[in-house]
């Protein structure tokens, strides 16, 4: 999902896996993905907002049904601010990409 998501053939992604953090750490060895372990709703926002966040991971054995459904709504609902200060934090991240 993560090489997908890089190519631009989706916008976002949500990978589960036991604790969430093995899915995290792959995700984000792919260049353009954004991917963080989530369980609690102000990072599942904030992260989109100030972060352009693209991959929510959650942890099946962690995370509850109805907590993980309330993190899901919230980052499918939330976008990217734009801010210029969020965009340049962005831009550093992209080079640090570049330099593999």
């Amino acid at each position: 999902m993560a090489r997908v998501l890089s190519r631009g053939e989706i916008d976002r992604g949500i990978a589960i896996c036991g604790s969430g953090v093995g899915a995290s750490v792959a995700a984000n060895k792919v260049a353009g993905v954004r991917a963080c372990l989530i369980h609690e709703t102000f990072s599942a926002h904030q992260g989109v907002e100030d972060d352009n966040l693209n991959m929510l991971c959650l942890g099946g054995l962690a995370v509850g049904h109805a907590l993980a459904w309330e993190l899901v709504l919230t980052f499918l609902s939330a976008r990217f601010s734009g801010e210029e200060r969020h965009r340049t934090r962005l831009a550093k991240v992209a080079n640090l990409e570049s330099k593999r």
